[in-house]
Protein backbone atom coordinates (compact mmCIF):
# COMPACT_ATOMS: atom_id res chain seq x y z
CA UNK A 1 0.00 0.00 0.00
CA UNK A 2 1.24 3.27 -0.62
CA UNK A 3 2.52 5.53 1.89
CA UNK A 4 1.27 8.92 2.17
CA UNK A 5 1.64 11.65 4.73
CA UNK A 6 -1.68 12.21 6.45
CA UNK A 7 -2.71 15.76 8.39
CA UNK A 8 -5.45 16.48 10.07
CA UNK A 9 -6.53 19.69 7.85
CA UNK A 10 -5.17 20.66 4.41
CA UNK A 11 -5.72 24.28 2.97
CA UNK A 12 -4.83 24.71 -1.04
CA UNK A 13 -4.40 27.65 -3.09
CA UNK A 14 -3.41 28.45 -6.28
CA UNK A 15 -1.95 31.05 -8.38
CA UNK A 16 -0.58 33.85 -6.65
CA UNK A 17 1.44 34.87 -9.24
CA UNK A 18 4.15 37.08 -7.22
CA UNK A 19 6.45 38.42 -9.61
CA UNK A 20 6.80 41.67 -11.97
CA UNK A 21 7.77 45.60 -11.42
CA UNK A 22 5.66 47.47 -9.30
CA UNK A 23 2.26 48.87 -11.28
CA UNK A 24 2.25 45.37 -13.08
CA UNK A 25 1.62 43.19 -10.16
CA UNK A 26 -1.58 41.57 -10.39
CA UNK A 27 -1.78 40.29 -7.07
CA UNK A 28 -2.92 42.84 -4.93
CA UNK A 29 -4.10 41.16 -1.64
CA UNK A 30 -0.93 40.74 -0.04
CA UNK A 31 -1.77 41.72 2.82
CA UNK A 32 -5.03 39.37 3.32
CA UNK A 33 -2.87 36.69 1.57
CA UNK A 34 0.02 37.14 4.68
CA UNK A 35 -3.05 36.94 7.35
CA UNK A 36 -4.65 34.18 5.55
CA UNK A 37 -1.12 31.87 6.02
CA UNK A 38 -1.22 32.94 9.93
CA UNK A 39 -4.34 32.01 10.56
CA UNK A 40 -3.88 28.77 8.82
CA UNK A 41 -0.49 28.68 11.09
CA UNK A 42 -3.13 28.86 14.13
CA UNK A 43 -5.36 25.82 12.93
CA UNK A 44 -5.13 23.06 15.60
CA UNK A 45 -2.43 23.87 17.41
CA UNK A 46 -2.22 20.24 18.72
CA UNK A 47 -2.73 18.52 14.99
CA UNK A 48 -1.03 18.39 11.59
CA UNK A 49 -1.90 20.78 9.37
CA UNK A 50 -0.53 21.41 5.86
CA UNK A 51 -0.44 24.50 3.19
CA UNK A 52 -0.67 23.07 0.20
CA UNK A 53 0.57 25.93 -2.92
CA UNK A 54 -0.43 24.51 -5.98
CA UNK A 55 1.37 26.36 -8.65
CA UNK A 56 2.18 29.63 -10.12
CA UNK A 57 2.80 30.92 -6.64
CA UNK A 58 5.61 33.40 -8.21
CA UNK A 59 5.79 33.97 -11.82
CA UNK A 60 9.30 34.26 -13.15
CA UNK A 61 7.55 35.38 -16.55
CA UNK A 62 6.60 38.52 -15.42
CA UNK A 63 10.13 39.30 -14.51
CA UNK A 64 12.33 41.17 -16.78
CA UNK A 65 14.64 38.75 -19.18
CA UNK A 66 17.02 38.78 -22.22
CA UNK A 67 14.81 38.41 -25.51
CA UNK A 68 14.34 35.04 -26.16
CA UNK A 69 14.91 33.75 -23.00
CA UNK A 70 12.37 31.99 -21.76
CA UNK A 71 13.72 30.34 -18.31
CA UNK A 72 15.68 31.62 -15.76
CA UNK A 73 19.02 29.27 -15.21
CA UNK A 74 22.02 30.62 -14.32
CA UNK A 75 19.86 33.97 -12.75
CA UNK A 76 16.93 31.79 -11.77
CA UNK A 77 18.22 32.24 -7.61
CA UNK A 78 18.31 35.87 -7.86
CA UNK A 79 15.74 36.34 -9.44
CA UNK A 80 13.47 34.72 -7.17
CA UNK A 81 15.44 36.39 -4.27
CA UNK A 82 14.22 39.29 -6.16
CA UNK A 83 10.35 38.43 -5.86
CA UNK A 84 10.87 36.98 -2.23
CA UNK A 85 12.47 40.25 -1.43
CA UNK A 86 9.81 42.94 -3.09
CA UNK A 87 8.56 45.29 -0.52
CA UNK A 88 5.02 43.71 -2.28
CA UNK A 89 5.61 40.33 -1.38
CA UNK A 90 7.84 40.47 1.58
CA UNK A 91 4.91 40.26 4.16
CA UNK A 92 3.82 37.12 2.47
CA UNK A 93 6.99 35.20 3.24
CA UNK A 94 7.60 36.64 6.18
CA UNK A 95 4.14 34.44 6.95
CA UNK A 96 5.05 31.69 5.50
CA UNK A 97 8.66 31.45 7.35
CA UNK A 98 6.38 31.78 10.49
CA UNK A 99 4.18 28.81 9.43
CA UNK A 100 7.19 26.51 8.72
CA UNK A 101 8.43 27.56 12.48
CA UNK A 102 5.61 26.77 14.22
CA UNK A 103 5.46 22.64 14.67
CA UNK A 104 2.74 20.20 13.31
CA UNK A 105 2.46 22.40 10.25
CA UNK A 106 3.87 21.64 6.11
CA UNK A 107 4.50 23.46 3.48
CA UNK A 108 4.06 22.22 -0.19
CA UNK A 109 5.33 24.22 -3.04
CA UNK A 110 3.62 22.46 -6.26
CA UNK A 111 4.89 23.64 -9.70
CA UNK A 112 3.05 25.20 -11.68
CA UNK A 113 4.02 26.65 -15.65
CA UNK A 114 4.60 30.39 -14.48
CA UNK A 115 7.38 29.05 -12.14
CA UNK A 116 9.28 26.22 -13.00
CA UNK A 117 12.74 27.53 -11.64
CA UNK A 118 11.05 25.97 -8.51
CA UNK A 119 12.21 22.79 -10.11
CA UNK A 120 16.02 23.45 -9.75
CA UNK A 121 17.88 22.51 -6.39
CA UNK A 122 19.52 26.07 -6.12
CA UNK A 123 16.31 27.30 -6.03
CA UNK A 124 14.76 25.42 -3.75
CA UNK A 125 17.83 25.55 -1.54
CA UNK A 126 17.46 29.59 -1.98
CA UNK A 127 13.49 29.69 -0.85
CA UNK A 128 14.43 27.55 2.74
CA UNK A 129 17.54 29.87 3.45
CA UNK A 130 14.31 32.67 3.20
CA UNK A 131 11.94 30.65 5.11
CA UNK A 132 13.73 28.01 7.27
CA UNK A 133 17.60 30.01 7.34
CA UNK A 134 19.27 26.83 8.48
CA UNK A 135 17.27 25.03 11.35
CA UNK A 136 16.72 21.01 9.98
CA UNK A 137 13.76 21.27 11.81
CA UNK A 138 11.80 23.74 9.72
CA UNK A 139 13.52 23.13 6.58
CA UNK A 140 12.05 19.33 7.50
CA UNK A 141 8.69 21.28 6.89
CA UNK A 142 9.15 22.59 3.50
CA UNK A 143 8.30 19.71 0.70
CA UNK A 144 8.97 20.56 -2.85
CA UNK A 145 6.46 18.69 -5.64
CA UNK A 146 8.21 19.93 -8.38
CA UNK A 147 8.46 17.15 -11.19
CA UNK A 148 4.99 16.92 -12.62
CA UNK A 149 4.26 14.30 -10.30
CA UNK A 150 1.16 16.63 -8.24
CA UNK A 151 1.17 16.28 -4.39
CA UNK A 152 -1.32 13.15 -3.13
CA UNK A 153 -1.65 12.97 1.00
CA UNK A 154 -4.53 11.76 3.27
CA UNK A 155 -6.64 13.67 5.33
CA UNK A 156 -8.08 11.29 7.55
CA UNK A 157 -9.20 7.99 6.13
CA UNK A 158 -9.55 10.33 2.21
CA UNK A 159 -6.96 10.76 -0.01
CA UNK A 160 -6.17 13.88 -2.15
CA UNK A 161 -4.73 14.35 -5.16
CA UNK A 162 -3.38 18.16 -5.86
CA UNK A 163 -2.06 19.06 -9.20
CA UNK A 164 -1.75 22.90 -11.12
CA UNK A 165 -3.54 21.60 -13.47
CA UNK A 166 -0.96 23.07 -16.65
CA UNK A 167 -0.14 19.18 -17.26
CA UNK A 168 -3.71 18.92 -19.54
CA UNK A 169 -3.37 21.89 -21.17
CA UNK A 170 -1.73 22.34 -24.98
CA UNK A 171 -0.98 25.29 -24.50
CA UNK A 172 1.23 25.36 -21.41
CA UNK A 173 2.68 21.80 -20.83
CA UNK A 174 6.21 20.81 -19.50
CA UNK A 175 8.75 19.19 -20.54
CA UNK A 176 9.86 17.88 -17.73
CA UNK A 177 12.41 15.70 -18.89
CA UNK A 178 14.27 19.07 -20.52
CA UNK A 179 13.29 21.01 -16.79
CA UNK A 180 15.43 17.64 -15.08
CA UNK A 181 18.56 18.72 -17.88
CA UNK A 182 18.61 22.20 -17.30
CA UNK A 183 18.84 21.93 -13.62
CA UNK A 184 21.46 19.36 -13.88
CA UNK A 185 23.07 22.31 -16.02
CA UNK A 186 22.25 24.28 -13.09
CA UNK A 187 24.25 21.71 -10.44
CA UNK A 188 26.91 21.13 -12.53
CA UNK A 189 28.24 24.73 -12.96
CA UNK A 190 27.39 25.17 -16.92
CA UNK A 191 25.43 27.74 -18.43
CA UNK A 192 22.32 27.13 -20.88
CA UNK A 193 22.34 29.31 -24.04
CA UNK A 194 18.76 30.39 -24.91
CA UNK A 195 18.11 28.85 -28.03
CA UNK A 196 18.62 25.37 -26.38
CA UNK A 197 15.28 25.84 -24.24
CA UNK A 198 12.19 25.43 -26.71
CA UNK A 199 9.67 27.24 -24.24
CA UNK A 200 5.55 25.77 -24.67
CA UNK A 201 3.29 27.91 -26.82
CA UNK A 202 1.93 29.60 -23.70
CA UNK A 203 5.65 30.91 -22.37
CA UNK A 204 5.73 32.32 -25.92
CA UNK A 205 2.52 34.19 -25.49
CA UNK A 206 3.32 35.32 -22.41
CA UNK A 207 6.97 36.45 -23.34
CA UNK A 208 6.67 37.54 -26.71
CA UNK A 209 3.31 38.93 -27.10
CA UNK A 210 1.60 39.43 -23.66
CA UNK A 211 4.15 41.40 -21.93
CA UNK A 212 5.07 43.70 -24.28
CA UNK A 213 1.00 44.41 -24.52
CA UNK A 214 0.92 44.90 -20.54
CA UNK A 215 2.98 48.07 -20.78
CA UNK A 216 0.39 49.90 -22.25
CA UNK A 217 -2.91 47.51 -21.21
CA UNK A 218 -2.30 46.16 -17.75
CA UNK A 219 -5.29 44.81 -17.20
CA UNK A 220 -4.50 42.58 -20.23
CA UNK A 221 -3.64 39.36 -17.61
CA UNK A 222 -6.97 39.91 -15.45
CA UNK A 223 -9.22 39.29 -18.65
CA UNK A 224 -11.51 36.17 -18.55
CA UNK A 225 -12.51 33.80 -20.74
CA UNK A 226 -9.24 34.45 -21.12
CA UNK A 227 -8.03 32.55 -24.66
CA UNK A 228 -10.88 34.19 -26.47
CA UNK A 229 -10.91 37.24 -25.04
CA UNK A 230 -7.33 37.62 -24.48
CA UNK A 231 -6.37 36.99 -27.66
CA UNK A 232 -9.58 38.40 -29.45
CA UNK A 233 -9.18 42.04 -27.35
CA UNK A 234 -5.52 42.24 -28.97
CA UNK A 235 -7.40 42.72 -32.62
CA UNK A 236 -9.91 44.85 -31.73
CA UNK A 237 -8.95 47.26 -29.38
CA UNK A 238 -5.43 48.95 -30.92
CA UNK A 239 -4.68 48.93 -34.51
CA UNK A 240 -0.92 48.16 -33.55
CA UNK A 241 -1.90 45.26 -31.67
CA UNK A 242 -2.52 43.29 -34.94
CA UNK A 243 1.28 42.93 -36.18
CA UNK A 244 1.92 40.72 -32.84
CA UNK A 245 -1.59 39.02 -33.90
CA UNK A 246 0.73 37.64 -37.00
CA UNK A 247 2.83 35.86 -34.48
CA UNK A 248 0.08 34.00 -32.68
CA UNK A 249 -0.33 31.85 -35.34
CA UNK A 250 2.73 29.83 -35.40
CA UNK A 251 2.22 30.02 -31.96
CA UNK A 252 -1.34 28.45 -32.08
CA UNK A 253 0.54 25.90 -34.63
CA UNK A 254 2.89 24.87 -31.31
CA UNK A 255 -0.33 24.43 -29.16
CA UNK A 256 -1.69 21.95 -31.86
CA UNK A 257 1.33 19.87 -31.19
CA UNK A 258 1.28 20.20 -27.67
CA UNK A 259 -1.94 19.31 -27.72
CA UNK A 260 -0.74 16.11 -28.79
CA UNK A 261 2.10 15.12 -26.54
CA UNK A 262 -0.77 16.15 -23.63
CA UNK A 263 -2.46 13.10 -25.38
CA UNK A 264 0.70 10.89 -25.62
CA UNK A 265 1.59 11.87 -21.63
CA UNK A 266 -2.15 10.93 -20.23
CA UNK A 267 -3.02 8.00 -22.02
CA UNK A 268 -2.60 4.87 -19.86
CA UNK A 269 0.03 2.99 -21.92
CA UNK A 270 1.93 5.99 -23.02
CA UNK A 271 0.75 5.85 -26.28
CA UNK A 272 -1.23 8.55 -28.64
CA UNK A 273 -4.88 8.32 -28.36
CA UNK A 274 -7.50 8.75 -31.32
CA UNK A 275 -7.53 11.45 -33.23
CA UNK A 276 -10.68 13.12 -32.38
CA UNK A 277 -9.39 13.54 -28.88
CA UNK A 278 -6.40 15.29 -29.91
CA UNK A 279 -6.30 19.44 -28.91
CA UNK A 280 -7.47 20.97 -32.50
CA UNK A 281 -5.61 24.18 -33.67
CA UNK A 282 -7.52 27.29 -32.78
CA UNK A 283 -8.34 29.64 -35.71
CA UNK A 284 -8.99 33.28 -36.18
CA UNK A 285 -12.88 32.74 -36.97
CA UNK A 286 -13.13 30.71 -33.05
CA UNK A 287 -11.45 33.98 -31.59
CA UNK A 288 -13.12 36.78 -33.51
CA UNK A 289 -16.86 35.07 -32.80
CA UNK A 290 -19.81 35.16 -34.89
CA UNK A 291 -21.36 39.17 -33.80
CA UNK A 292 -18.00 40.84 -34.76
CA UNK A 293 -17.42 38.64 -37.77
CA UNK A 294 -21.01 40.12 -39.03
CA UNK A 295 -19.86 43.26 -38.27
CA UNK A 296 -17.18 43.49 -39.88
CA UNK A 297 -17.51 40.98 -42.59
CA UNK A 298 -21.44 42.26 -43.20
CA UNK A 299 -24.22 39.78 -43.27
CA UNK A 300 -23.33 39.02 -47.58
CA UNK A 301 -22.49 35.62 -49.04
CA UNK A 302 -18.78 36.23 -50.53
CA UNK A 303 -17.05 38.07 -48.01
CA UNK A 304 -13.69 36.51 -47.09
CA UNK A 305 -12.82 34.88 -43.75
CA UNK A 306 -10.90 36.40 -40.77
CA UNK A 307 -8.18 33.98 -41.89
CA UNK A 308 -8.45 34.88 -45.53
CA UNK A 309 -8.23 38.59 -44.60
CA UNK A 310 -5.19 38.15 -42.74
CA UNK A 311 -3.42 35.78 -45.13
CA UNK A 312 -4.35 38.44 -47.53
CA UNK A 313 -2.52 41.52 -45.24
CA UNK A 314 0.26 39.14 -45.05
CA UNK A 315 0.78 38.75 -48.18
CA UNK A 316 0.19 42.39 -49.15
CA UNK A 317 2.91 43.42 -46.28
CA UNK A 318 5.72 41.26 -48.69
CA UNK A 319 5.65 44.72 -50.68
CA UNK A 320 5.73 47.48 -47.65
CA UNK A 321 8.46 48.90 -47.26
CA UNK A 322 8.83 51.20 -44.31
CA UNK A 323 11.79 52.79 -45.63
CA UNK A 324 10.01 54.00 -48.29
CA UNK A 325 7.46 56.57 -46.69
CA UNK A 326 7.75 59.37 -45.63
CA UNK A 327 8.32 60.33 -42.16
CA UNK A 328 4.62 61.79 -42.04
CA UNK A 329 3.73 58.63 -43.91
CA UNK A 330 5.56 55.87 -41.93
CA UNK A 331 3.72 53.39 -40.19
CA UNK A 332 3.59 50.51 -37.65
CA UNK A 333 3.27 47.75 -39.14
CA UNK A 334 0.24 46.56 -37.27
CA UNK A 335 -1.73 49.94 -38.45
CA UNK A 336 -0.77 48.84 -41.88
CA UNK A 337 -2.89 45.54 -41.24
CA UNK A 338 -5.47 47.68 -39.89
CA UNK A 339 -5.81 50.26 -42.71
CA UNK A 340 -5.15 47.35 -45.52
CA UNK A 341 -8.19 45.02 -43.80
CA UNK A 342 -10.72 47.96 -43.24
CA UNK A 343 -10.31 48.37 -46.81
CA UNK A 344 -11.98 45.01 -47.49
CA UNK A 345 -14.66 45.02 -44.33
CA UNK A 346 -17.76 46.93 -43.90
CA UNK A 347 -16.53 48.46 -40.69
CA UNK A 348 -17.35 49.49 -37.44
CA UNK A 349 -15.77 51.10 -34.37
CA UNK A 350 -13.21 49.64 -32.68
CA UNK A 351 -15.45 50.49 -29.21
CA UNK A 352 -18.23 48.78 -31.01
CA UNK A 353 -16.01 46.01 -32.31
CA UNK A 354 -14.56 45.30 -28.45
CA UNK A 355 -18.35 45.01 -27.52
CA UNK A 356 -19.62 43.09 -30.20
CA UNK A 357 -16.65 40.48 -29.67
CA UNK A 358 -17.03 40.49 -25.79
CA UNK A 359 -20.92 40.06 -26.23
CA UNK A 360 -19.87 36.99 -28.02
CA UNK A 361 -17.79 35.55 -25.87
CA UNK A 362 -19.84 35.79 -22.90
CA UNK A 363 -23.47 34.52 -23.90
CA UNK A 364 -24.15 31.55 -22.42
CA UNK A 365 -20.56 31.88 -21.14
CA UNK A 366 -20.00 29.33 -18.51
CA UNK A 367 -16.55 31.06 -17.12
CA UNK A 368 -17.68 31.92 -13.63
CA UNK A 369 -20.23 28.75 -13.13
CA UNK A 370 -18.71 26.94 -10.12
CA UNK A 371 -20.12 23.39 -11.47
CA UNK A 372 -19.15 23.51 -14.73
CA UNK A 373 -16.74 20.97 -15.88
CA UNK A 374 -14.65 23.26 -17.95
CA UNK A 375 -11.64 21.53 -20.19
CA UNK A 376 -8.92 21.20 -16.88
CA UNK A 377 -11.75 19.79 -14.84
CA UNK A 378 -12.50 17.08 -17.60
CA UNK A 379 -8.58 16.14 -18.38
CA UNK A 380 -7.95 15.69 -15.34
CA UNK A 381 -10.64 13.92 -13.72
CA UNK A 382 -9.94 11.38 -17.23
CA UNK A 383 -6.40 11.03 -15.85
CA UNK A 384 -6.52 10.03 -12.29
CA UNK A 385 -7.85 6.76 -11.02
CA UNK A 386 -10.78 5.56 -8.97
CA UNK A 387 -9.02 5.66 -5.12
CA UNK A 388 -8.83 10.10 -5.30
CA UNK A 389 -11.66 11.53 -3.11
CA UNK A 390 -10.52 14.72 -3.39
CA UNK A 391 -8.79 16.37 -6.57
CA UNK A 392 -8.32 20.30 -6.25
CA UNK A 393 -6.29 22.11 -9.15
CA UNK A 394 -5.64 25.41 -10.24
CA UNK A 395 -4.18 26.99 -13.37
CA UNK A 396 -7.39 28.19 -15.19
CA UNK A 397 -8.03 31.38 -12.35
CA UNK A 398 -11.41 30.00 -12.18
CA UNK A 399 -12.78 28.22 -8.95
CA UNK A 400 -14.75 25.26 -8.95
CA UNK A 401 -16.72 23.07 -6.62
CA UNK A 402 -18.32 19.89 -7.93
CA UNK A 403 -19.70 16.84 -6.38
CA UNK A 404 -18.72 14.23 -8.37
CA UNK A 405 -20.99 11.42 -6.63
CA UNK A 406 -20.05 8.67 -4.29
CA UNK A 407 -18.11 10.89 -1.62
CA UNK A 408 -15.54 12.30 -4.29
CA UNK A 409 -15.23 16.08 -5.19
CA UNK A 410 -13.31 18.23 -7.78
CA UNK A 411 -12.12 21.51 -6.87
CA UNK A 412 -10.07 24.22 -8.43
CA UNK A 413 -9.35 27.07 -5.90
CA UNK A 414 -9.23 30.04 -8.10
CA UNK A 415 -6.81 32.52 -8.06
CA UNK A 416 -5.70 35.53 -5.52
CA UNK A 417 -5.20 37.85 -8.54
CA UNK A 418 -7.43 40.75 -9.70
CA UNK A 419 -9.94 39.03 -12.43
CA UNK A 420 -12.11 41.58 -14.59
CA UNK A 421 -15.27 40.17 -15.88
CA UNK A 422 -17.67 42.01 -18.39
CA UNK A 423 -21.33 41.82 -16.77
CA UNK A 424 -24.37 42.10 -19.60
CA UNK A 425 -25.43 45.22 -18.06
CA UNK A 426 -21.57 46.55 -19.27
CA UNK A 427 -22.31 45.10 -23.08
CA UNK A 428 -25.93 46.02 -23.65
CA UNK A 429 -25.42 48.80 -25.90
CA UNK A 430 -23.04 51.16 -27.01
CA UNK A 431 -23.97 54.08 -24.63
CA UNK A 432 -22.95 51.40 -21.46
CA UNK A 433 -19.90 50.06 -22.76
CA UNK A 434 -18.23 53.72 -23.66
CA UNK A 435 -17.19 53.94 -19.83
CA UNK A 436 -16.09 50.55 -19.82
CA UNK A 437 -13.70 51.38 -23.52
CA UNK A 438 -12.69 54.78 -22.19
CA UNK A 439 -11.02 53.31 -19.31
CA UNK A 440 -9.61 50.23 -20.75
CA UNK A 441 -8.06 52.55 -23.73
CA UNK A 442 -5.76 54.22 -21.35
CA UNK A 443 -5.97 53.28 -17.73
CA UNK A 444 -3.16 52.33 -14.79
CA UNK A 445 -3.87 49.38 -12.37
CA UNK A 446 -5.15 51.64 -9.34
CA UNK A 447 -7.68 52.86 -12.20
CA UNK A 448 -8.88 49.56 -12.49
CA UNK A 449 -9.08 48.49 -8.58
CA UNK A 450 -10.90 52.19 -8.17
CA UNK A 451 -13.44 51.76 -11.31
CA UNK A 452 -17.46 50.54 -10.76
CA UNK A 453 -19.74 50.28 -12.78
CA UNK A 454 -23.27 50.01 -12.05
CA UNK A 455 -22.44 50.66 -8.67
CA UNK A 456 -20.41 47.23 -8.55
CA UNK A 457 -16.53 47.24 -8.36
CA UNK A 458 -14.69 46.17 -11.88
CA UNK A 459 -12.44 43.99 -10.03
CA UNK A 460 -13.83 40.94 -8.86
CA UNK A 461 -12.85 39.86 -4.61
CA UNK A 462 -12.24 36.29 -5.24
CA UNK A 463 -9.32 35.01 -3.04
CA UNK A 464 -10.26 31.28 -3.61
CA UNK A 465 -9.02 28.55 -0.82
CA UNK A 466 -9.79 24.85 -0.54
CA UNK A 467 -9.75 23.26 2.78
CA UNK A 468 -10.39 19.18 3.61
CA UNK A 469 -10.46 18.22 7.64
CA UNK A 470 -11.06 15.30 9.68
CA UNK A 471 -13.29 16.50 12.58
CA UNK A 472 -14.98 13.84 14.66
CA UNK A 473 -13.70 10.82 12.21
CA UNK A 474 -15.50 12.66 9.54
CA UNK A 475 -14.02 14.12 6.58
CA UNK A 476 -15.49 17.17 4.72
CA UNK A 477 -13.89 19.72 2.09
CA UNK A 478 -14.85 22.71 0.50
CA UNK A 479 -14.03 25.94 -1.52
CA UNK A 480 -14.20 29.17 0.15
CA UNK A 481 -13.65 32.54 -0.30
CA UNK A 482 -11.31 34.17 2.10
CA UNK A 483 -12.86 37.63 3.42
CA UNK A 484 -10.90 39.68 5.36
CA UNK A 485 -12.72 42.08 8.30
CA UNK A 486 -11.56 45.85 9.06
CA UNK A 487 -9.98 44.65 11.89
CA UNK A 488 -8.03 42.30 9.59
CA UNK A 489 -9.26 38.48 10.69
CA UNK A 490 -9.68 36.10 8.48
CA UNK A 491 -13.05 35.01 7.87
CA UNK A 492 -13.74 32.02 5.37
CA UNK A 493 -17.43 32.14 3.45
CA UNK A 494 -18.03 28.89 1.89
CA UNK A 495 -18.88 28.44 -1.46
CA UNK A 496 -21.76 26.15 -1.89
CA UNK A 497 -21.11 22.74 -4.36
CA UNK A 498 -23.37 22.38 -7.03
CA UNK A 499 -23.78 18.85 -8.49
CA UNK A 500 -22.63 17.97 -12.21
Amino acid sequence: MTTLPKYDEIHVVSDLHMGGKSGFQILRETRRLAAFVRWVSSRRADGRVALILNGDVVDTLAESSAPGQYVFVDDAVPVVRRIMDDPSFAPVWQALAELVDTPGRTLVFVLGNHDIELAFPAVQQAVMERLASDDPATRGRIVFSTMGAGFACLVGNKRVFCTHGNEVDAWNYIRYEDLAKAARRLNCARSLRPSEWEPNAGTKMVKDIMNDIKGKYPWIDLLKPETKAAVGVLAVIDPGQLEKLRRILPVVGERFEGGQEVDQRLSAEGFQQPADAQAKPIGLDHLLGPNLKEGLLGAGGGRPTAEDLLYMAEEDYKGFNPEAQSPDETLGAGQYFWDRITGWLTGVSKQEALRRALADWLEKDPTFDVSNRDDTCKRVLDSIGTQIDYIVTGHTHLERTIDLGGGSFYFNCGTWIRLLRFTPEILKDEAAFRPVYALLKNCTMEDIDNAKFNGAPFVLDRCGAVRIKEENGAVTGGLYHVKQNEDGAIRPELVPPKRS
